[in-house]
């Protein structure tokens, strides 16, 4: 498995105006994230400085066996079916520093 650096943006679906914690869906949003990192799929996610109260800016990190399984498994997110967030990228990442504190990957799909 490899680490992979993803960014995700608030899409067409967001509701301008709006945080993160008031769009619709939230908690299904939420659960499906949560669902991810109790995986080990996500091992970090969060919004970036200053993004989560207008048009949010995401970055997390995944533990996949290809970028294609990271669109694969994000397409699942209620907030990316609707639009709400984008994946606009997807990086391998490469981590020299601390990689030995990370968790052991468990046998995620």
């Amino acid at each position: 498995m490899k680490l992979f650096a993803v960014t995700r943006t608030a899409g067409p679906g967001w509701t301008d105006g709006k945080g993160a914690f008031e769009q619709p869906a939230v908690n299904d949003h939420a659960a499906f994230m949560n669902g991810l990192a109790d995986e080990g799929f996500v091992l970090f996610a969060g919004p970036l400085a200053g993004s989560e109260h207008d048009r949010i800016r995401v970055l997390l990190i995944a533990r996949a066996a290809s970028e294609a399984d990271i669109h694969v498994r994000l397409a699942d997110d209620p907030w990316e079916s609707s639009q709400r967030v984008v994946t606009t990228n997807v990086e391998p990442w490469e981590l020299f520093v601390g990689a030995d504190r990370l968790p052991a990957p468990s046998a995620a799909r």
